[in-house]
């Protein structure tokens, strides 16, 4: 495999792994019902819509269908791709939740 091509293949499956990013953020933004997209605008308000986030909400599935995606699985995700403002809104979520008795 010469440079170039292994180059491509990195950028490739960068971009195949940022999508299941975006796909768990989208699905537990369903699991939890809240609005993946508002969310997103609130992290990034000076960005556009986001494309990718448009593609995943395709494929995610009513929360009753879904797996569960836990709290600290998709803030280690949003950490592994640098999205911290994301990770921050996210956790203002978690926050908002009750809390349970043990």
């Amino acid at each position: 495999m010469s440079k170039k091509e292994m180059e491509e293949q990195i950028i490739r499956n960068y971009e195949r792994d940022e999508q299941m990013m975006i796909l768990v953020f989208a699905q537990w933004c369903i699991n939890h019902d809240l609005n993946p997209a508002e969310l997103y605008r609130q992290a990034y308000p000076d960005q556009a819509d986001n494309i990718a986030l448009q593609q995943a909400l395709a494929l995610t599935v009513p929360k009753e269908e879904a797996g569960k995606v836990p709290d600290d699985t998709l803030l280690g995700v949003l950490s592994l791709f640098g999205n911290e403002e994301l990770a921050f809104i996210v956790t203002e979520e978690i926050n908002k939740r009750p809390k349970r008795r043990r």
